[in-house]
C-alpha cells in the first residue's frame, strides 16, 4: 500500500498537483456507499476543510455513487486513480490520434457519471403519463451526445488502424524486423530510443513523459536495419478501458518481432515493476513473444551485484545506461542476433570495375571475409535473401543458410 501510495503522490505531482497530506484506512471491504467508512470520511472531511483542499484523489477506482458521496462530504473535487491517470494523458498526447484515444476513454469514464453534474436541475418521480423533470431531459440529451462522440471516435481509430497496417505492410516490403520498446512508465524508454537512434523524443523524469508512439530506424553493427517503436509506459492498475482505447497504438507492441523490456534496475520495486508490464502484455495479447530485457539506469547502482544476479536471473539480458551510452555494444550485439532475419551466405566475384556492387554489398550486406587482390575482389557476406537476384551475376558460391 505505502508504495502505491507514494506512485499516487507523483502521478499527483505530475498532473500539477500539490501534495498537501494523505490518509489510509483498513477495512475488509470497501463501503458501498462512501469507499471509506463513514466515520473516515468526516475526518478526511475536516482536514480538507482546515488545509483548504480542493481535490481528493483516491488509490482505487471508486463507482459514481461513490464519487458524488465522497464530494457532497468533503465539499471538493474528488477523483479516482483512473480519472488522473487520463488527465495527465490527457495533457501530454501530442499528435491526433492520441488526442482521440484520450478522449474516447475519458467519455467512456463520464458517461456513468453524468449524473453528478445536474445534480442541481429539477427531479420529478417518474410514473405512468411522466416522463422526468428538466434535469432527466438534460441528462438523456447528454448521454446522447455522448454516446454519440464516442461511435465517431471510435470509427476513426478504425481508420487509424487501418494505416498503422498500411505502414506495416510498407516496412515488411523492405523486411526490417520491428522491435517494440516496452517497459513501466519513467524507465527510461524514451531516453534509450533517442540514444540509439538520434530520435528527439521528449525524455523527462516523470512518468508518462511521451505518449504517442515514434518509430525510427537503427542501423546495426551487422548493416542490419532494425525499427524501434517507442511505445506508452505501462503502470500497475493501469485502467482497463485505457488500454482498450490505445488498442491502435499498442498493436505495434502485439506486431513486433521482438519486444525490448526496458527496467529501471535502479527502482527498489523493479519486480513489481516488471510483473505490472507483463499483466499488461497479457491483456493487449502481446505475452510470449521473444524478448531481450534491458536493465536501464546502471549507473545509478552501486551495488554491481545486483546487476549481476539480474542478468543471471532472466535470460536474454543485458544492462545498459541509456545517458552514459554503457552497455550499448552489447545491447546492439544482442539485438541483432535475436533480430537477425534468415541471410544468405554467398561467395562473390565482383570486377574492380564495378565499385558500385562492391559499395552496395557493404551497404546492404555483412561482410565476413574480402580479398581484393587480382583483377576482381571476392568477398563472403551475408545478404537479405530477397537481395539473392540483385547480386546474382557475382555469386559464385551458395555457402549456406546464416
Amino acid at each position: 500500500m505505502r508504495d502505491s501510495l507514494d506512485e499516487l503522490a507523483e502521478l499527483a505531482v505530475t498532473a500539477g498537483a500539490e501534495v498537501v497530506g494523505e490518509g489510509t484506512q483498513k477495512l475488509k471491504a470497501p463501503a458501498a456507499g462512501t469507499f471509506i467508512g463513514s466515520g473516515k470520511a468526516d475526518e478526511f472531511a475536516r482536514h480538507c476543510r482546515r488545509q483548504d483542499v480542493d481535490t481528493v484523489i483516491f488509490d482505487d477506482e471508486l463507482s459514481p455513487a461513490q464519487s458524488r458521496n465522497l464530494e457532497k462530504a468533503f465539499e471538493c473535487k474528488v477523483l479516482d486513480r483512473t480519472a488522473l491517470i487520463l488527465d495527465i494523458f490527457a495533457q501530454r498526447a501530442r499528435t491526433s490520434e492520441g488526442k482521440l484515444q484520450i478522449e474516447l476513454a475519458q467519455l467512456q469514464h463520464l458517461l456513468p457519471r453524468l449524473t453528478r453534474y445536474w445534480s442541481h436541475l429539477s427531479r420529478q418521480k417518474g410514473g405512468i403519463g411522466m416522463r422526468g423533470g428538466e434535469g432527466e431531459s438534460q441528462l438523456e440529451a447528454d448521454r446522447r451526445r455522448v454516446q454519440e462522440r464516442i461511435d465517431r471516435i471510435r470509427e476513426e481509430l478504425v481508420l487509424v488502424r487501418r494505416q498503422r497496417r498500411t505502414q506495416r505492410t510498407r516496412r515488411q516490403r523492405h523486411l526490417w524486423p520491428l522491435a517494440s520498446i516496452v517497459g513501466y512508465t519513467n524507465a527510461g524508454k524514451s531516453t534509450l530510443l533517442n540514444a540509439l537512434t538520434g530520435a528527439e523524443v521528449l525524455a523527462e523524469d516523470k512518468l508518462f513523459a511521451t505518449l504517442d508512439p515514434t518509430t525510427r530506424r537503427l542501423r546495426l553493427p551487422t548493416n542490419q536495419n532494425v525499427l524501434l517503436t517507442d511505445t506508452v509506459g505501462f503502470i500497475r492498475k493501469l485502467p482497463h478501458r485505457l488500454v482498450e482505447a490505445f488498442k491502435a497504438t499498442l498493436e505495434e507492441v502485439v506486431q513486433a518481432d521482438l519486444q525490448l523490456h526496458v527496467v529501471d534496475i535502479s527502482h527498489p520495486l523493479a519486480e513489481e515493476q516488471i510483473r505490472a508490464v507483463n499483466t499488461v502484455l497479457e491483456e493487449i495479447g502481446a505475452a510470449g513473444k521473444p524478448t531481450l530485457m534491458v536493465f536501464n539506469k546502471i549507473d545509478r547502482v552501486e551495488n554491481g551485484e545486483l546487476v549481476n544476479r539480474n542478468l543471471e536471473r532472466y535470460p536474454n539480458t543485458v544492462a545498459v545506461s541509456a545517458t552514459t551510452g554503457q552497455g550499448f555494444p552489447e545491447l546492439l550485439a544482442e539485438l541483432g542476433s535475436q533480430v537477425r532475419p534468415a541471410r544468405e551466405l554467398v561467395e562473390l566475384k565482383v570486377p574492380h570495375t564495378e565499385p558500385a556492387v562492391i559499395a552496395r554489398l557493404h551497404a546492404v550486406g555483412q561482410v565476413v571475409e574480402r580479398d581484393y587482390n587480382g583483377d576482381s575482389a571476392r568477398f563472403k557476406a551475408r545478404i537479405p535473401p530477397h537481395l539473392h537476384a540483385e547480386f546474382a551475376p557475382f555469386i559464385v558460391q551458395d555457402l549456406r543458410a546464416a
